[in-house]
């Protein structure tokens, strides 16, 4: 058994394949789960890494051994398995380390409803009786039947997001051989689109690029062939699907932020004056978009438990991330990448002109994305950057998550990794020059040049 401390994270469990994360750590979870929740029945998932369907074995054994039954819904994309808790009503795990290496492995795990069991909310106590041991079962072990949740899904999906009035539209998908090439051909069947694939052939080794869109080097397949087949949109999702980066018809990089505006306008037609939940290093434009249509802009820290609490506090029905998660009221609040592409796909479908014309008002800032700078000490970076800034005029600090700091045409975020010593800047102004003026001087300060 591995180092716990190090596996357990604050929203899941992750670690290198068998070297921190083995088939007896994950036999243990799988009590233990079953132990804190009380579950009677359990389902699971998992993505096509290799070591994925024996991890999710060993759990179930974990599980049953306890006298939980345990639904195995096979291959899946994170966001298929919260439907499936969701759906069934009863606890999840997925098995996925998401865009990391192929030599890594994890679980996520959840409540009944999809409700999300982090560090504050059952993982803290699962990994201590992994750690002392878990109590034995006095009582019958459990079963386990297998029960396909993919048709289910798919037809859920298109019942929150109607496409049946859109024209047609080609769209080019990467699934960077992860679980968007197993999901999408059943999501997308019947629908008025075609579909041009890249990399569907699920393959954990991640023989192209690394199924993570957030970097721009992993989007460039997806561009050019965007342009290459002159196709109206382009969608890259992450290794277990549960994320969507937008392509515009030039083969140009949607920002995130613009999708979740372009979501919360959608989400706000149907839901006049409700609450929309946006993280702090969102672009401006998205509580000035919220406010103009007559909704109430939330704004969080960052990361899927802040987003998922505040909008359970809030009645929110929809809520929005710089990384391209996208959490949804009637999805039980959890995130799905594939409801953002299905609502993307319906208003540029609705309408005849190219998604970038669509998309302009939603993007009206300059932003640097987010830039990592590798620091000794992230906590007196960040104070030599609060004391160049702190005394300039008509500048506001803040520090719900990190520093924030605002002048009149821009803004900035510096904000420490959990787990890697960087420091992650995001800027946006008015303009680009100013802009980049804004990064430069950050990065300086940040970097000691």
């Amino acid at each position: 058994m591995g180092d716990l401390a190090k596996i357990f994270k604050a929203y899941d469990i992750r670690g290198v394949v068998p070297d921190e994360l083995d088939a007896e750590t994950v036999e243990r979870v799988g009590a233990a789960f079953v132990r804190v929740t009380g579950a009677r029945t359990v389902v699971t998932a998992h993505d096509m890494r290799t070591s994925s369907e024996p991890l999710a074995a060993a759990f179930a054994r974990g599980a049953t051994a306890q006298g939980a039954d345990v639904i195995e819904a096979g291959l899946g994309s994170t966001d298929l398995l919260y439907y499936a808790s969701g759906a069934l009503d009863v606890p999840g795990a997925m098995f996925t380390a998401s865009h990391n290496p192929a030599k890594y492995n994890g679980i996520k795990l959840c409540r009944a409803g999809a409700r999300p069991v982090g560090r504050d909310t059952g993982l803290t106590e699962i990994r201590d009786m992994v750690a002392n041991g878990v109590p034995a079962h006095d009582g019958e072990p459990g079963t386990i039947t297998r029960q396909d949740m993919l048709d289910g899904y798919a037809e859920h999906l298109k019942k929150l997001v109607d496409l049946s009035g859109v024209r047609p539209l080609k769209v080019v998908v990467d699934a960077g051989n992860g679980m968007g090439g197993h999901t999408v051909p059943t999501v997308f069947r019947g629908l008025p689109i075609d579909l041009v694939p890249l990399y569907f052939e699920l393959d954990g080794t991640f023989p192209n690029h690394e199924a993570n869109p957030i970097e721009p080097e992993n989007l460039r397949d997806l561009q050019a062939k965007v342009r290459e087949t002159g196709a109206d949109i382009g969608l890259a999702f992450d290794g277990d699907a549960d994320r969507c980066f937008v392509v515009d018809e030039r083969g140009e990089i949607v920002p995130p932020s613009a999708i979740t505006a372009l979501v919360a306008v959608r989400e706000l037609a149907k839901h006049p004056g409700a609450s929309i939940v946006h993280n702090l290093i969102s672009s401006k434009a998205v509580p000035e978009i919220i406010t103009a249509q007559g909704g109430v802009p939330v704004r969080t820290r960052v990361g899927h438990s802040f987003i998922k609490q505040t909008m359970a506090e809030t009645g929110a029905v929809f809520g929005g991330e710089h990384s391209a998660h996208f959490y949804f009221k009637d999805f039980w609040f959890a995130d799905s990448g594939m409801l953002a592409a299905l609502h993307v796909l319906a208003a540029l479908g609705t309408q005849s002109g190219p998604l970038s014309q669509m998309l302009a008002e939603y993007s009206p800032y300059a932003a640097s994305g987010e830039i990592n700078s590798e620091v000794a000490d992230q906590a007196a970076a960040t104070a030599r950057v609060r004391e160049v800034f702190e005394g300039r005029p008509g500048v506001t600090i803040d520090e719900l998550d990190g520093l924030t700091v605002t002048g009149g045409a821009w803004w900035f975020n510096l904000r420490p990794s959990n787990t890697e010593p960087l420091l992650r800047l995001n800027a946006e102004a008015d303009d680009e020059t100013t802009m980049t003026g804004l990064r430069d001087e950050v990065l300086a300060i940040v970097r000691e040049k």
